[in-house]
């Protein structure tokens, strides 16, 4: 396909992109042999945006797709501009900054699935380096189940000197370490924070711990001795947000 354009596979990916950005979407395709109601629901909002529907077998589907479970519906649209600067998420954050920087994830699933919890739990943005590391493609998109429309993911020339740039901005860098000085169940998390995580096995690359403020471990009970990237991720961006919601506690027992 022309560097312009998406490829959307599967229904959260398709109807995040309809429900955002649906003057970006030129078609979609999809297996008349499947019609339940998810697949109605995507066929109403097209009609009710003017966006033309296609049949197509599971054999094309699955050709477009690449192998991607597709579901049965799979859309073709031009590619949305996307914010590029860590400036404008300082600058536009409606709360101090809470972003997410991954080092070394090359794993498209994982940053599908980083990109999901980023948004569930309120991140502003995902910072990836350009060199070695996954970028935007229909497979992040589809396992990011339509984060991928609302939480910017921002790829940068060196990851370093954008740590520092946050630094700059008073934000704290937690990195993600398994030989951390903190555990996660003690350290406390400054209003403005980044989190840091390396790929699984390699971790955080030297330089990058470097940059970090504070290495943070994450305490393991079982017989494991690491956590997938994403779901490391997901622990440390709760916490975050858990410290920083607000609770009332009443009296009396529960």
């Amino acid at each position: 396909m022309a560097v312009d354009r998406d490829l959307l596979v599967g229904f959260h990916a398709v109807v995040a992109r309809l429900r955002n950005h649906p003057e970006s979407v030129r078609e979609i395709l999809f297996d008349p042999a499947r019609r339940d109601a998810r697949l109605r629901d995507v066929m109403s909002m097209a009609e009710r945006l003017n966006i033309r529907m296609s049949q197509a077998d599971a054999k094309r589907l699955d050709g477009l797709a690449g192998g991607e479970r597709h579901q049965g519906v799979v859309a073709l649209a031009q590619t949305v501009p996307r914010r590029l600067e860590l400036e404008d998420v300082l600058q536009e954050a409606k709360e101090p900054p809470f972003l997410l920087l991954l080092d070394g994830v090359t794993d498209p699933h994982n940053l599908g699935a980083c990109l999901r919890t980023a948004d569930a739990l309120g991140v502003h943005a995902v910072v990836v380096p350009k060199d070695r590391s996954a970028g935007m493609s229909p497979v992040v998109a589809k396992v990011a189940s339509g984060a991928a429309e609302s939480v910017p993911l921002i790829a940068v020339t060196n990851l370093a000197r954008a740590m520092d740039q946050l630094k700059e901005a008073g934000v704290w860098l937690y990195g993600a370490s398994e030989d951390g000085t903190e555990s996660l169940f003690e350290v406390k998390v400054g209003e403005a924070a980044a989190w840091v995580l390396g790929a699984e096995g390699q971790g955080l690359r030297r330089l990058t711990r470097e940059h970090c403020d504070v290495l943070v471990r994450i305490p393991m009970m079982g017989q494991v001795e690491s956590l997938n990237v994403s779901v490391a991720a997901a622990l440390c961006l709760y916490e975050t947000r858990r410290q920083r919601t607000p609770t009332t506690r009443g009296g009396g027992r529960p």
